[in-house]
């Protein structure tokens, strides 16, 4: 082990792009801090395992999840495989003004001219506490583009994507843009490609913006507990 450990646990998936996303980010992360053991773990669909990452860590070891609002997964189950291995764990990635220059830049990878609307487009949660990271995140997002953006869910909230689509493209007038809230690609990122929305950008995947937001996450929790 070169450092203290940081152990980046994503949702996975059965996927191979969508696990290739997260090695991709944790890559950036490690070349942005290589003193750090940085590793990777997943709580369903591949491996390790994230008891299977804690193992050998120490107690200086900060869990990082890679996921853009709270939820069940945070608050249950890597709260207690963290404390069953005596781990601290950092708060969900979003909202951060971070994720608004990731999501810009996928933005403008896509092609979206400025002065476009922009849907966010979340996979969604029954928690109703992440609805409202995901609204935060709209707010972030249209404060750095200065245009109107409207949060938008697969599931657990409305209105959905399709419904967030018209309803920007009859108040503006204009064609709108669909911003992906996701690290990976997977089923929703294709449906969302069959939206009549006229632009759809590309998963957060390893921008550095992102990658500099994990870091931002791991000091935050060791300055907070004083190592």
């Amino acid at each position: 082990m070169s450092g203290p450990a940081l152990v980046a646990v994503a949702h996975g998936s059965r996927n191979p792009a969508a696990r290739e996303a997260v090695a991709a980010l944790v890559r950036q992360v490690s070349r942005l801090a290589p003193v750090l053991d940085v590793r990777v773990a997943f709580l369903q669909h591949a491996e390790p395992s994230l008891a299977d990452a804690l193992t050998g860590t120490g107690r200086d070891c900060v869990v990082i999840p890679l996921l853009l609002s709270t939820g069940y997964h945070l608050t249950q189950d890597i709260a207690s495989a963290a404390s069953a291995a005596g781990a601290r764990v950092a708060g969900p990635l979003g909202p951060d003004s971070l994720l608004s220059t990731a999501l810009a830049a996928r933005l403008a990878e896509a092609g979206v001219p400025e002065g476009t609307a922009v849907v966010l487009a979340a996979s969604g949660s029954s928690d109703p506490r992440a609805a409202a990271d995901v609204r935060r995140q709209a707010e972030l997002l249209a404060d750095q583009l200065g245009v109107p953006v409207t949060a938008a869910f697969a599931s657990g909230a409305e209105p959905t994507v399709e419904m967030a689509v018209a309803g920007l493209q009859a108040s503006t007038g204009g064609p709108v843009a669909v911003a992906t809230y996701l690290l990976a690609p997977g089923d929703f990122h294709d449906r969302l490609r069959k939206t009549p929305a006229h632009w759809v950008s590309a998963p957060l995947g390893g921008h550095p913006a992102v990658a500099a937001l994990v870091l931002d996450r791991f000091r935050g929790v060791r300055a907070a507990a004083g190592i």
